[in-house]
């Protein structure tokens, strides 16, 4: 058997960020994934002839410090300019959309004709946005220590890093980020805006990619989470997901790691509570001292590691972790004469209107009147459709993906009449698709609810924040893993710091 030093289970960016940096440390790397093309769920991929879209997540970028430490510009990554940031544009009954460019003056200008208000807030809520955004990076740098368990002093210079961090940012900005965090989204803008609109256009990205409603305590911090990431509220570079992996891809080869496409992982090999090494679906052992898993938690440790070989009350906690996937996507090929404008559309008029669509999901059922987030890259028309449960109370997927479709152009239909007509080819990825396909355990983006009770030193669960596993050797690396979550990078780079 070959031995490696490192072993990645997944390709997806967090894998392969970890990837870039081992093999950047000289050390000998082997990622391993399932799929024909490296990626995961970050990837722009083809579903017909001349059909490319982005797959699952809609473009991203990755933390900046991982682009420069690994020169991914290098490697094929031209990110989009900080100066050309998109708008977010929230579709109104009566055409008179809402508009939020980047700039806080553009964007009151158009806010200004919902409430004069609420124009005059924008701009501070804008610099609080970014200074939580940026305390929240800082707390994803930090490695969380393994509460409730004793600290030792490397966990414990992270934290004062991270205090101190805090307390920099002045008392009020500190104060007000902290009580923002347990808060509903509802009550967080309601400190800011009166007019419907501009409230529900800033919840729905609070409740983007979670099956929460904008209603729900802690919606406050998934808003500030996907702020960060996005570094706004619009979506960025999008169209180019696999440009991001692609650059990731490259790196890891030219530091010399090896990457192995449609090569499964059936399970980790286990001897005496230490992982040796991996089995492929085909039969084939592979050996190495250290085995990183990008996949979720529950796949890696239940199905990868198995229940057997972990303590009870460990997996307990990891059947307990929330994963409750809600996302279906909608992508369209036109014939280029679709006439949406750029950046980041979304149909959500209001709270009211956000809440009542998340209603829909907590009773096992698809939203008949769902959130949408629409963008577009050329002739390709891309859409996100909350809330679709992965659990149906009364059907299942592979009858409903259809449904899904014929709902969002419905819905669409009063914004945009003749965007159906203009339809050369769609395809459907339904919450089990995301699952089967993507791997993504119950169609869960995140690889884990952004709940309060599975963030900071709680994800992906509590006493188990620092990447490590009952299984020596063995670490935890993707989106289910502390600083996970979106397209960031942070938790592949946090997991190198955590072996070293």
């Amino acid at each position: 058997m070959e031995q490696y030093d490192v072993i990645i289970i997944g390709a997806g960016h967090n894998g392969l960020t970890a990837a870039a940096y081992l093999a950047k440390a000289k050390k000998r790397v082997l990622v391993l994934e399932r799929r024909p093309i490296a990626g995961g769920s970050v990837v722009t991929e083809s579903f017909g002839d001349g059909f490319e879209a982005d797959a699952v997540w809609t473009g991203g970028q990755l933390r900046p410090d991982i682009v420069k430490d690994l020169d991914l510009t290098r490697f094929g990554l031209d990110p989009q300019p900080a100066s050309v940031k998109p708008a977010l544009i929230s579709l109104q009954p009566d055409s008179n959309h809402l508009i939020l460019e980047a700039d806080p003056a553009k964007a009151a200008q158009s806010i200004k004709r919902f409430s004069g208000r609420d124009a005059s807030r924008w701009n501070e809520f804008v610099r609080f946005m970014d200074k939580a955004a940026h305390i929240l990076d800082t707390a994803y740098y930090t490695l969380m220590p393994r509460l409730p368990k004793s600290l030792n002093l490397r966990e414990g210079y992270g934290l004062l890093e991270l205090g101190l961090e805090l307390r920099l940012a002045g008392r009020k900005d500190m104060l007000n980020f902290i009580r923002a965090l347990p808060m509903t989204a509802e009550e967080l803008l309601e400190e800011y805006f009166e007019s419907d609109a501009v409230r529900g256009a800033v919840a729905a990205v609070a409740i983007h990619a979670s099956t929460l409603g904008p209603m729900e305590a802690g919606t406050g911090y998934t808003l500030i989470h996907n702020w960060m990431n996005r570094g706004g509220l619009a979506n960025v570079n999008v169209g180019r997901a696999g440009e991001i992996t692609a650059a990731l891809s490259n790196a890891v080869k030219s530091f010399g790691g090896e990457i192995r496409t449609e090569a499964e992982v059936a399970n980790i090999k286990i001897e005496n509570q230490i992982a040796k090494g991996v089995v492929l679906a085909n039969g084939e052992e592979i050996s190495a001292k250290t085995i990183l898993s990008s996949a979720d938690p529950k796949h890696t440790l239940l199905d990868l590691v198995g229940a057997r070989e972990l303590p009870p009350e460990f997996v307990w906690h990891t059947q307990s972790i929330k994963m409750r996937g809600s996302v279906a996507k909608v992508h369209l090929q036109t014939n280029g004469a679709h006439g949406i404008p750029g950046g980041t559309i979304v149909l959500a008029p209001s709270i009211k209107y956000l809440e009542r669509a998340y209603d829909a999901a907590k009773y096992g059922e698809i939203s008949e009147k769902p959130y949408l987030e629409i963008t577009t890259s050329g002739n390709m028309v891309s859409i996100h459709f909350q809330f679709a449960p992965f659990s149906l109370r009364n059907s299942e997927w592979k009858v409903e993906g259809e449904n899904i479709y014929k709902l969002a152009m419905a819905t669409l239909a009063d914004y945009f009449p003749n965007l159906q007509s203009l339809i050369t080819n769609y395809h459907v990825i339904t919450p089990q698709d995301l699952e089967e396909t993507y791997g993504l355990t119950e169609g869960d983006l995140n690889h884990g609810q952004l709940m309060l009770d599975q963030f900071l030193f709680m994800r992906p669960m509590p006493g188990w924040s620092n990447h490590k596993t009952p299984i020596d050797n063995l670490y935890l690396c993707g989106s289910g893993v502390h600083g996970g979550g979106g397209v960031s990078g942070a938790a592949g780079r946090n997991v190198v710091r955590a072996l070293t």
